[in-house]
């Protein structure tokens, strides 16, 4: 009996050593090449966080032979138009003709172009680019790969290194017109630079969020009259002061797995619930408001109920942030919140607080950096 318990342990052991060793692999392997992921989707559209998904697995995170000695990430082949260097692995036949790169840059960029110009994947560009489990599928329909489980492959790498983050951070840049990865980092969270994973992924949030209260535009005097009220009634006058562009797409995407779409201020939820052919009340519900029509602010307002925890641990609280506004943004229910966090509708985060999204973690510093106020919590 105690051997057999001695051979568990030592089984468990190795099953969490190699655990974590893959991990830290990926982790590495996004790190090194996450700036190229994004600069190429601001380049082309293909969603950053599926070309470092699909280099990840297959490339084994950088470690196979066809990435090792050929700089190929991505497993393309040669096909007729291939006038580069070339060399042979037994694939779906054997011996069969793939690409060789001089730099692995050269690789993703190739890889871009690829699915870009080749009318089979045309479709793809059609979807959100956010929609990752959309581009999974699509890839494998497309006839990308041959492995039936392809697409679960991607989806479960993108969620466990939530690579999501990754095309937020590009569709950031092109919004800004900004074509330095580095700068982007530097200029609004420095630990970008040294490691995006799981535990810092919600600062890089904070990158992207900022400009959800951008101010408005003004050219004239009556402009200022306008922005004045507005800063003292909350009331928006799209039509008199005109406000940048959303980070956000202007179709329905997802967040946390849940449908959802950007609402500027001033929208009528009425108009949204029968656009979209859902009961107001639904609409109210799902978004946990009381009963309101025009909206006061810029608002993510969800078309389905949000779920019960996060895709990710925790949530790193920004300036002026609500627990509303992190429910939101995080797509997560209020009440789970509260109750993972031991907070009530009156407590109020304070910047860089961690505020947890999923049970069985923990906030050794929750009761320490959380503010209680007698006002109620933002509800719009």
């Amino acid at each position: 009996m105690k051997i057999r318990f001695s051979m568990l342990v030592s089984s468990v052991l190795l099953m969490i050593c190699a655990f974590a060793q893959q991990t830290e692999k990926g982790t590495n392997y996004m790190n090194t090449y996450k700036d190229i992921a994004i600069n190429e989707m601001i380049r082309t559209g293909v969603p950053a966080s599926i070309t470092i998904a699909q280099g990840m697995l297959e490339s084994l995170y950088g470690e196979s032979d066809l990435a090792a000695k050929s700089n190929n990430h991505f497993g393309i082949k040669c096909k007729t138009e291939w006038t580069g260097d070339k060399v042979y692995h037994d694939d779906d036949s054997k011996g069969e003709c793939f690409r060789v790169y001089k730099t692995a840059a050269d690789s993703y960029k190739d890889h871009s172009d690829f699915l870009k110009n080749r009318p089979y994947y045309t479709s793809l560009f059609q979807l959100d680019p956010l929609d990752y489990e959309g581009w999974a599928r699509g890839l494998k329909k497309c006839g990308y790969a041959t492995e039936t489980n392809y697409p679960l492959l991607l989806i479960k790498i993108i969620n466990d290194y939530n690579l999501n983050q990754l095309s937020l951070v590009a569709m950031k840049m092109k919004h800004e017109n900004i074509s330095d990865t580095t700068a982007l980092a530097l200029d609004n969270n420095p630990a970008y630079l040294k490691e995006i994973s799981k535990d810092s992924i919600t600062a890089v949030k904070a990158v992207i969020t900022k400009s959800n209260t951008i101010e408005p535009e003004v050219d004239s005097a009556e402009d200022v009259i306008v922005q004045k009220e507005l800063k003292k009634d909350s009331i928006s006058k799209p039509a008199m002061v005109e406000k940048k562009k959303s980070i956000y797409p202007d179709s329905i995407f997802t967040i946390n797995h849940s449908k959802v779409i950007f609402a500027s201020a001033g929208t009528s939820l009425l108009s949204i619930a029968t656009k979209y052919n859902i009961s107001f009340d639904k609409l109210l519900d799902f978004n946990e408001l009381e009963e309101v029509d025009i909206l006061s602010t810029d608002h993510l307002v969800f078309l389905e109920r949000k779920l019960k925890k996060g895709a990710t641990d925790f949530h790193i609280a920004t300036p002026e942030e609500s627990l509303y506004d992190i429910c939101q943004k995080e797509g997560v229910m209020m009440k789970s919140v509260l109750e993972y966090n031991n907070f009530n509708k009156s407590s109020k985060p304070n910047t860089g607080q961690k505020i947890l999204l999923r049970v069985g973690t923990t906030n050794s510093n929750k009761t320490a950096n959380i503010a209680s106020s007698t006002t109620k919590g933002s509800s719009n």
